[in-house]
């Protein structure tokens, strides 16, 4: 692959790196939390077949990312997808919308991570400070989550490499425990857990199908560290799509392993189902707390996959003069964008200070920031395939028209979810909470527009009056 001149970045992350960062943010922490309640909700294989619908859905999304980062390796992703298709205004509610998404996983991990620490020590907390929405905030319980933090920031300060290899380990912890815990299922004599296979006809099905896609989201981390990526073109959109595959993959097993291992009844009072399962499969408590330490390194992979994407996303729009230039500021040494991972370091630090419930709105209200931005980019690769036909893509999907239509349709139903009265429709708080990302964005907008109107009346007037800058000389 030609190295691009004109990138301020550094062409670090090999395919080990970029497969990790966007394989370890799709798998996060819900495998841990939320496979139990998938498989009440549609039985086993009903839990199977909403995730592998869900899979196709966001596969045709990945599609259009594939060809579109080939084509365009440039940090920002959505952000510079949207502008060359679509025009400024569209690029910033593109990429906006996007990074209120990264955002808010950021934001969670650092309240989910204290979370886990709780289920393996629960006399760690102490230090009582108050309640937010029924849930009481300890100061142990705060200093966990905000140290974390802060240790994820400093990973992410001094360089992409850095925080690749850091994501590359942990993921292969975590894909070792599920690998054992699936081993295990597979050999277990308990393969009657696994009745009944459907639970609720299609509404199961719909209803855990629902949520897959923003399970999914993380491949689109990929795009927005382009420019640091040294694989081929070509090679980046395959590793998109085997991400995709390998996050449902991963899914389907964690599904599979946990119905085998406890009955329908032991799922019904299970908090933390695939703990158990690993415990009743093994026949070991320390077999539950080794597939927590995975449930750990799943939030950590996560954290830290968003982290790189956010700031990056940040980072272009200052570029292009959306939001105001100081977050536009790489480090001269590790060429990263470090005031907006400052940024996006002060928000996580601080998050855990408000609360589990507050967190989970703002989890919810990025979701639908997440499926703006992919309806966008889906529409983008349409009109550039219309209006760039002779565009080089190194990575070019068969049948994009039809690959690409089925994206946006897709998109739409998925947005249609949130509107009151759709399946996943939001609640007021979630609402205002997307209400003031809009209106701070357009603030942060006008600030950088008038900006850079200031910068050009003054060298307007600079070059009107050449006499002022021979001034001083002539002066002495």
């Amino acid at each position: 692959m030609s190295s691009d001149s004109s990138s301020n970045f550094d062409r670090v992350l090999s395919k080990k790196d970029i497969t990790a960062l966007a394989f370890g943010a799709m798998i996060g922490w819900a495998w841990v939390v939320l496979t139990g309640e998938w498989i009440r909700m549609a039985g086993v294989m009903g839990a199977m077949l909403g995730f592998v619908l869900g899979g196709i859905m966001v596969l045709f999304v990945g599609l259009t990312y594939a060809e579109l980062t080939s084509a365009m390796p440039k940090c920002g992703g959505e952000h510079v997808f949207s502008h060359r298709a679509l025009g400024e205004k569209a690029s910033f509610v593109c990429t906006w919308a996007i990074i209120l998404g990264y955002v808010s996983v950021v934001a969670f991990e650092a309240v989910a991570f204290p979370t886990v620490i709780e289920y393996l020590f629960p006399s760690y907390l102490h230090g009582y400070m108050y309640t937010i929405a029924s849930h009481d905030v300890y100061l142990t319980w705060v200093l966990v989550g905000s140290i974390s933090s802060i240790v994820i920031t400093i990973v992410n300060y001094f360089g992409v490499k850095p925080a690749a290899f850091f994501q590359g380990v942990v993921t292969i912890l975590i894909l070792c425990i599920g690998i054992a815990l699936f081993g295990g299922a597979l050999f277990s004599d308990t393969v009657a857990n696994t009745q009944p296979l459907f639970v609720n006809g299609r509404s199961g099905v719909f209803a855990v199908m629902i949520m897959t896609p923003f399970l999914y989201v993380g491949f689109d981390v990929i795009p927005q560290a382009a420019e640091e990526i040294n694989v081929p073109f070509k090679t980046i959109g395959k590793i998109i799509i085997l991400s995709l595959v390998m996050a449902i993959a991963w899914y389907l097993m964690m599904i599979y392993s946990t119905s085998v291992g406890l009955s329908a009844s032991q799922l019904e009072t299970s908090s933390l189902a695939t703990a158990d399962a690993m415990q009743a499969i093994f026949n070991s408590s320390l077999a539950s707390k080794i597939l927590l330490i995975g449930g750990i390194g799943g939030i950590l992979t996560s954290w830290n996959s968003f982290f790189v994407g956010g700031s990056r996303a940040i980072y272009a729009m200052a570029e292009s003069n959306m939001l105001p230039s100081f977050l536009a500021k790489l480090h001269p040494k590790y060429k990263t964008p470090v005031n907006a991972i400052v940024l996006i370091g002060v928000i996580s630090t601080f998050a855990p200070l408000l609360g589990r419930s507050m967190l989970v709105w703002l989890t919810n209200a990025g979701a639908l920031g997440i499926v703006i931005s992919y309806l966008i980019v889906s529409i983008s690769f349409l009109v550039l395939r219309k209006n760039e036909p002779d565009m080089p893509r190194p990575y070019k999907v068969k049948h994009g028209v039809a690959v690409g239509s089925i994206a946006v349709i897709l998109c739409l139903v998925m947005l249609s979810l949130y509107i009151p009265g759709g399946a996943a429709s939001l609640i007021w708080p979630e609402w205002a909470m997307v209400i003031g990302w809009v209106l701070l964005g357009l603030a942060l907008y006008a600030v950088a527009k008038l900006s850079s109107a200031g910068d050009e009346v003054k060298k307007e007037r600079s070059s009107r009056n050449p006499a002022s800058k021979s001034s001083a000389i002539t002066s002495d």
